[in-house]
């Protein structure tokens, strides 16, 4: 019998994705993003290219680990990493494009910002249309992937700490605590004191003055 803590869906080696390109000279990077499910904020995506047979202990997928472990880890993944680049797009690419295609806009401004062209990339995630490039997309590759896994983690912390400077602006909305996710107390706030300039309106579904 399979002990209970042992996952099968989780390969052994967390590079035998990436070792399949790495042993015919390709570099491979890993996407994903944060963010698509908030009320406030931006959606960011991170692409992260790791030097072969790199691992970056105990990186995974970002929402199962803590807030703390993430921020150690994101030091590691810059350290570790050939190259990281970061992608955004605001609250109103979102309300404007809808949350799929500011998404696809935030891993293209993340692969542009890699210092040098990947050879490969994976996604998290199902195909993304409208990338621009050719790619492979693994569903729960955030945890199948380790170079997937890395970029989950750095994109998480960074759009975290944006929502942290904009909790210090907006007080009273806990994005400091919830990230701009629709939490009871996040509800709550809007129905207090309204919508704010970082607020998603097609996400809300409110018609509030904003709060400025």
């Amino acid at each position: 019998m399979t002990p209970e803590h042992v996952d099968e869906t989780r390969p052994q080696d967390l590079l035998e994705y990436e070792r399949r390109f790495w042993g015919r000279g390709r570099s491979v990077a890993g996407v994903d993003e944060a963010g698509r499910g908030p009320l406030a904020g931006p959606v960011v995506a991170a692409a992260v290219i790791l030097p072969p047979d790199t691992l970056v202990e105990g990186a995974d997928d970002s929402k199962q680990l803590s807030r703390e472990v993430r921020e150690q880890l994101f030091d590691d993944i810059r350290r570790a990493a050939l190259c990281v680049g970061v992608g955004a797009a605001s609250v109103r690419e979102i309300d404007r494009r809808n949350i799929l295609r500011a998404t696809t806009v935030a891993m293209q401004r993340a692969l542009e910002q890699l210092a040098e062209a990947p050879e490969h990339v994976v996604v998290d995630g199902l195909p993304v249309k409208w990338l621009g490039r050719e790619h492979d997309a693994v569903v729960d590759g955030d945890a199948l992937i380790h170079s997937i896994g890395c970029a989950s983690i750095v994109a998480k912390v960074v759009r975290d700490r944006l929502m942290q400077r904009l909790a210090a602006r907006y007080p009273g909305y806990g994005w400091e605590r919830n990230s701009g996710y629709g939490t009871a107390e996040h509800r709550a706030a809007i129905e207090e004191f309204g919508l704010t300039p970082h607020h998603r309106l097609t996400f809300t579904g409110l018609q509030y003055e904003l709060a400025l």
